[in-house]
């Protein structure tokens, strides 16, 4: 067993990653909207890669970067994702689920999905490695 404190330091080195884990997200979100290439670029591995609720695969940071910006471009409206759940699979790598909604679109309906998305702690800082969005069926 551990001493106590030790399992408070792994609490609360836990809560911090978390913490940092949505700020991560709301910063891929804030950047996006902002259309800072850079600052959604600094969110994510090298590696990066995003399944849309088209089924279409962006691999590579630069296909995640090119298409998001594209898309909240032609697509308008204000986007949130809210982490409700996440599951460390290491101290660097973790798994988190939740919400992802797109409201006051310019072309259609709003639109409500459920997103998945693996981080990894890179030189210390958390960053998006993978993100799976879908729509829920109805």
């Amino acid at each position: 067993a551990l001493p106590i404190n030790a399992l408070t330091q792994e609490t609360s080195s836990r809560a911090n990653d978390e913490a940092e884990i949505r700020a991560v997200v709301q910063a891929f979100i804030d950047t996006r909207e902002s259309d800072d290439r850079a600052g959604l670029t600094a969110t994510l591995t090298a590696e990066a890669d995003q399944l849309v609720s088209t089924g279409r695969l962006r691999a590579g940071r630069a296909a995640v970067v090119d298409g998001s910006l594209s898309t909240t471009a032609s697509t308008g409206g204000r986007r949130q994702i809210s982490i409700e759940t996440i599951r460390f699979l290491s101290p660097d790598i973790a798994i988190g689920d939740g919400p992802y909604d797109v409201v006051g679109r310019t072309n259609g309906p709003d639109r409500h999905y459920l997103t998945t998305m693996i981080f990894q702690r890179e030189d210390g800082r958390w960053k998006i490695a993978a993100i799976r969005n879908m729509q829920p069926r109805q």
